[in-house]
């Protein structure tokens, strides 16, 4: 069974640090390219960022260039999403999702199956 497990969230101060995981179980990572979604309250899930199956290509929503880095450890099927300069309008439940042929140019959940659970992500003062 395909499963993701996201850890890593919590309450920060403007300006501040974050680093999330997303774990990977009953599949093979390296097969899969995996995007972070957040969702706001009132909000729609919207995309934040994805990577390819080897690491190779990524793509980010405009807003976190530059604050956030996706990585991936397919040995340890494990992908991390580090968040700095972290700003209030970041607040959300961030999900990992999954897919094996998604389009990491176009990073849209729509083309994501396989979802994890959610870790909220708190900014405010």
């Amino acid at each position: 069974q395909l499963q993701l497990v996201e850890s890593g969230g919590g309450l920060v101060q403007p300006g501040g640090s974050l680093r999330l995981s997303c774990a990977a179980s009953g599949f093979t990572l390296e097969y899969y390219t995996i995007g972070w979604f957040r969702q706001a309250p009132g909000k729609e899930r919207g995309a934040v960022t994805c990577i390819s199956m080897n690491g190779g290509l990524t793509k980010y929503t405009d807003s976190v260039k530059g604050r956030f880095t996706i990585s991936r450890d397919n040995a340890k099927k494990e992908v991390y999403l580090q968040m700095n300069s972290l700003k209030p309008e970041d607040t959300g439940i961030y999900f990992c999702a999954a897919n094996n042929w998604a389009v990491v140019g176009r990073c849209q959940a729509d083309e994501y199956d396989t979802w994890g659970q959610g870790t909220q992500v708190t900014v405010s003062s």
